[in-house]
């Protein structure tokens, strides 16, 4: 998993007014979580773009202070009106301990149900994983080449090294739904399948 860094000094009071009163400065209150206690800090919003507004997921290296800590983002708080940014929780990482985090998905393929007429559904954009740091990947590839018109690639039949899917494993990724069209043409060839049999039998 690539990584990205942010940068950021520690807090001098906490509370509600000196909170707003950062804010206000367009910095973005942060706490580092799983340490011996939290460590509250403050960096600056602009710092924020590249990780918040992308649908990739980074590992971070957070310096704080002089101090890199290695650290994935676990929650992030906007204002209900203008998005603006309010808080940043990050979780600290280490090389032995396994961490929970979400990652896109990437359909690969052109399903055969999507020849047929079908269209692909996508119910998951991103799938809920634990592993390793080492072992995180950017995306889950997902290849729908033989998926037919009302198939489902479902979490269980994911199966990747080193990673545990925590998603229900009956849970549809992607589908292949049947349109009017495709059903449509499904009508038809029975139709002429029928039309045909009653042909021979008349034959007879």
């Amino acid at each position: 998993m690539k990584s990205i860094e942010i940068k950021g000094q520690l807090r001098e009071g906490l509370g509600k007014k000196e909170s707003k009163k950062l804010r206000n400065e367009g910095k973005v209150p942060c706490v580092l979580y799983g340490g011996d206690a939290p460590i509250h800090f403050v960096a600056e919003e602009g710092d924020f773009r590249s990780l918040i507004y992308t649908p990739n997921v980074y590992l971070i290296d957070l310096e704080i202070d002089g101090t890199v800590y290695k650290s994935i983002m676990q929650d992030v708080q906007f204002h209900p009106v203008n998005d603006q940014v309010l808080h940043v929780d990050f979780l600290k990482t280490a090389e032995d301990k396994p961490v929970k985090v979400e990652v896109p998905i990437k359909v690969e393929g052109y399903a055969k149900g999507m020849r047929s007429g079908g269209k692909l559904k996508t119910n998951l954009r991103r799938l809920r994983i634990k592993a390793l740091p080492k072992d995180l990947p950017d995306t889950i590839s997902i290849d729908i080449t033989k998926l037919g018109l009302g198939d489902s690639f479902k979490v269980g039949q994911l199966e990747l090294d080193n990673i545990e899917f925590l998603n229900g494993k009956s849970v549809p990724v992607v589908s292949i739904i049947i349109t009017r069209a495709a059903r449509a043409a499904m009508g038809a060839a029975v139709a002429v399948t029928d039309d045909e049999e009653e042909t021979e039998e008349s034959a007879e």
